[in-house]
């Protein structure tokens, strides 16, 4: 008699504890379902804004190549200006005058003869890297422990 009193009295606990339970997550999901709605209205407008704000700004890496500045611009005008090919006082622009002297210097070069930048070009005026557009890098071949002769290894095992 005691045994079922008992189990009568825990599947009542039990059972009480579980509705309590239902009804506070209930009305806990109906507030978080109020605020989730109100949260994503505003949101949504938040979204909106952040979205315009992130088109205007340029991504972190932009394809294509860059406009050189009217400094570097000059810069090339000067290196043309040495070799005879551009005439005139470099003027930071790149204008019709600029284009023919590189089609020009690129020409004489052994270039092809685009009147546009590249990294040969650059290489060929001074201004650019001595590897411009020559591919990447090579790892190195051979480490240090790999050139160890073999009688160098029978004396470090002695």
């Amino acid at each position: 008699m005691r045994v079922q009193n008992a189990t009568l009295l825990a599947l009542t606990l039990l059972f009480a504890a579980g509705l309590g339970v239902s009804a506070v997550s209930g009305s806990a999901q109906s507030t978080s379902q109020k605020k989730s709605t109100a949260s994503t209205s505003s949101s949504s407008s938040k979204n909106k804004s952040h979205k315009r704000k992130s088109a205007k700004q340029p991504s972190r890496w932009e394809k294509g190549q860059k406009v050189p500045t009217p400094a570097r611009i000059s810069e090339i005008q000067q290196a043309l200006a040495k070799d005879g090919s551009f005439t005139g006082a470099p003027n930071g622009k790149w204008d019709d005058s600029t284009v023919d002297a590189m089609k020009k210097f690129q020409d004489a070069h052994g270039l092809n003869p685009s009147g546009k930048l590249d990294a040969k070009t650059l290489q060929q005026l001074g201004l650019g890297s001595s590897t411009a557009g020559l591919g990447a890098p090579m790892p190195p071949t051979s480490s240090t422990s790999a050139t160890v002769k073999p009688a160098e290894t029978a004396r470090r095992q002695r």
